[in-house]
């Protein structure tokens, strides 16, 4: 008896890891899956994203080769990458309609920082943003009962960022400031993905904005100053543009 109990646990305890491997390739699957087919509608550019993995009892996971494109009319392909961003989830709420994100953590992200006078590249990345969480038509993710997704993130912190100002040999490489959010859309009690990817934008864009501005007078180049100039309007005086429309 002892033997087979033996062999009946074993089998059990594979079992077991069978599923919850299983489980996490499946919830990994979903997210890669869900950020391929609703990032291009939300950035209205190319998104990829290599792969994830969450773990369904801790929710603690990991996305790896997050890619965004640049907007048409500037000269790289990429806006911005992500190696890996680490997460945490509640794991009581991954199968719910109120994902609720404990931290994110995104660890020397890349940039790279287009500008032309007022305009950039991030600049039309965010107002694409803008223009889809305004639409609503990118927030197409439900539940199986069909009910809307919706996050809330109670702690974002983007660490040992590099942006990339300009293209081809002139380029400049410099750091930029920490990004820092607590509680996004806790108050509304939970928001779409696209407002979702406004809010965390535009911190960063913020950034950009701040890391050119200081490069600028380091290097005092014509273009960071450009740069500087320009996104202190198109950032900072935005919300005169908006309340305009």
């Amino acid at each position: 008896m002892k033997p087979k109990l033996l062999i009946a646990g074993a089998v059990l305890a594979v079992a077991a890891l069978v599923l919850y491997f299983g489980a996490g390739f499946f919830l990994g699957s979903m997210v890669a899956q869900g950020v391929n087919r609703f990032g291009p509608k939300l950035t209205q550019t190319k998104v990829t994203l290599a792969g994830a993995r969450i773990s369904p009892l801790s929710g603690s996971g990991t996305l790896t080769g997050l890619f965004v494109g640049n907007p048409r009319g500037w000269a790289s392909e990429k806006a911005f990458f992500f190696g890996k961003v680490h997460i945490e989830v509640a794991p009581g709420s991954l199968f719910g309609d109120h994902i609720v994100v404990n931290e994110v953590l995104i660890d020397k992200p890349e940039f790279v920082y287009e500008t032309r006078v007022i305009s950039s590249n991030i600049g039309d990345l965010l107002r694409n943003l803008r223009a889809t969480a305004g639409s609503g038509q990118a927030d197409q993710a439900t539940t199986s009962s069909g009910k809307p997704i919706k996050f809330e993130i109670r702690h974002f912190f983007l660490t040992d960022g590099r942006v990339t100002l300009g293209v081809g040999p002139a380029a400049v490489t410099f750091p930029m400031p920490p990004v820092e959010l607590t509680d996004v859309g806790k108050s509304e009690g939970g928001i779409t993905s696209s407002q979702l990817a406004v809010a965390v934008m535009h911190s960063i864009s913020g950034s950009i904005v701040q890391a050119s501005t200081q490069a600028a007078g380091k290097i005092g180049s014509t273009l960071g100053a450009a740069a500087g100039h320009g996104l202190k309007e198109l950032f900072g005086g935005k919300q005169q543009g908006d309340s305009k429309k």
